[in-house]
């Protein structure tokens, strides 16, 4: 997807991209009620065997933190050839924008494209709200913040290392947002 921030009814921008044709996504939506778009952020199994506070009282269980945003708003589908070449073309340059010789739409045979392009479904989703919400050990006192930025800091892959950094943030106050 594509987030166009000058675009969209509330001012929040709308989210712009396709999906495969046979998914039903498309045709199940109901244009009378708000769809909903979920990006999300790092997530991490917290063990209670970090928590200080498990040797001091023993009333502890696991839990999970996570980072989560949701795009709310009426979703327009759409299978126009122009506006389905457009959005592919634009997908494509933003993702290929960075590589040393980026590829193009235009370098694939046009009879080629035409096929890919109707086996798809554009869509448009008018952004009217964003909810952010996330669960980073806030709830803690601060030496359970601590065992769990440190447990975090120790396992093996880049998503724990990533929810250690929120953890961290949220404790020294740099993460701002509403917790749920």
């Amino acid at each position: 997807m594509l987030l166009e921030r000058d675009a969209g009814t509330k001012g929040n921008g709308r989210l712009v991209g396709h999906l495969a044709r046979a998914n039903p996504h498309w045709q199940s939506a109901d244009p009378a009620k708000p769809s909903v778009a979920v990006f999300q952020g790092p997530d991490a199994y917290i063990t209670p065997s970090w928590y200080a506070t498990k040797h001091e009282r023993g009333r502890v269980v696991p839990t999970w933190n996570y980072a989560v945003v949701h795009a709310r708003g009426p979703v327009e589908f759409y299978d126009d050839r122009d506006r389905l070449h457009d959005v592919v073309s634009r997908l494509t340059d933003f993702h290929e924008r960075r590589r040393q010789a980026p590829w193009a739409v235009s370098d694939a045979p046009d009879r080629f494209v035409e096929a890919q392009l109707r086996g798809i479904v554009g869509f448009v989703l008018d952004i009217e709200t964003l909810t952010g919400k996330y669960k980073l050990s806030q709830n803690r006192p601060a030496e359970d913040k601590a065992g769990v930025v440190a447990g975090l800091g120790a396992e093996p892959d880049a998503r724990a290392n990533a929810m250690r950094d929120l953890v961290q943030d949220a404790a020294d106050g740099r993460f701002e947002g509403s917790g749920r």
